[in-house]
């Protein structure tokens, strides 16, 4: 494999290769069916919920604005990870390119962020609704729904665009074998014959600074919902109030729970199989996705109703 001539790619290089569960091969047979099952599910789920909000009036609200949005990351997500995953799976195809592979990377960054950022957003508009409902109309408009759009769009994009610019400055002289299904920022970095140092620092400080404030944002604004509605004293108000909010938070233990796991799995890696956050990393991307329209869908009966019609017209 040839190196990066003065930090930037040389016309030569070969591409990477993405060697996936090297010390488990066996479990790319079985986990084949279960991911592409898994991929269909959040392909068509997240495409219905989208199609729905879109052609139903009463579906045109901020808050089911915020939701379509969260179904177009998961499927650019999915679509980003989820086919290159099964074609090594299926076809042993396991070349990637060097621009596909930073660029594969740097989606994954961004596009994670962005659905933290906007679950964060879907957590101040529950707490708006429940702790202060009759100033809801007046805060959360249309309007906030687009600046809270850009502002995801922006903090994310240049936030995240430092990883895979980082990376292919690195000089790549050896190994040119990615031990992971995807293109990891670190799992990348290791192949490099420079200090990766700066890489691990911006990838960690980047990655709490990003996640761990919206997680932040995420618990307070719960944490004063449960407060408030602590304090309702009306006959089935609290539960009332908690049904409002209850999908949102199943799709955020969803995906705080994997990406914990995740995070805790990298911390003990001598304790568990290296392939190990291989395979959560790569369910990161699908499970969640899979679950968030579901989740909504079976809970909200607004967009149920709203499938309902879709699907008599369509008959």
């Amino acid at each position: 494999m040839t190196a990066h001539q003065n930090g930037t790619l040389s016309t030569e290089a070969s591409d990477f290769l993405l060697n996936c569960f090297i010390r488990s091969p066996s479990w790319q047979h079985w986990l084949s069916l279960p991911l592409s099952l898994l991929f269909l599910l959040a392909m068509g789920a997240n495409a219905t919920l989208v199609i729905t909000i879109r052609l139903e009036a009463s579906l045109h609200q901020p808050l089911y604005y915020l939701l379509s949005l969260l179904s177009l990351l998961d499927i650019v997500l999915c679509l980003t990870v989820i086919p290159k995953v099964l074609a090594i799976f299926w076809f042993d195809l396991r070349h990637i390119s060097f621009p596909a592979c930073f660029l594969q990377m740097y989606i994954m960054n961004c596009f994670l962020a962005m659905e933290s950022c906007t679950f964060m957003l879907m957590a101040y508009d529950r707490y708006v609704a429940i702790c202060h409902p009759l100033r809801y109309p007046s805060i959360i408009t249309d309007q906030f729904v687009v600046k809270a759009a850009m502002f995801i769009l922006t903090r994310n994009v240049l936030m995240t665009l430092p990883i895979p610019i980082l990376s292919a400055q690195l000089r790549y002289c050896g190994r040119n074998v990615i031990e992971n299904c995807i293109c990891a920022n670190m799992s990348v970095s290791r192949l490099s014959c420079d200090d990766v140092t700066i890489n691990r620092l911006y990838q960690f400080t980047g990655g709490w600074t990003l996640l761990g404030s919206d997680l932040i944002l995420i618990f307070l604004s719960y944490t004063l919902i449960l407060r408030a509605v602590l304090r309702l004293k009306a006959e089935g108000a609290v539960a009332k109030a908690l049904s409002t909010c209850g999908s949102h938070f199943i799709l955020i233990l969803f995906f705080s729970t994997i990406l914990l796991v995740f995070v805790l799995t990298h911390v003990a890696k001598k304790k568990v199989s290296p392939d190990v956050p291989v395979l959560l990393n790569v369910f990161h991307h699908v499970i969640p996705a899979a679950l968030n329209p579901i989740v909504y869908g079976v809970r909200t009966q607004e967009i149920k109703q709203g499938i309902q019609r879709l699907l008599k017209k369509g008959c």
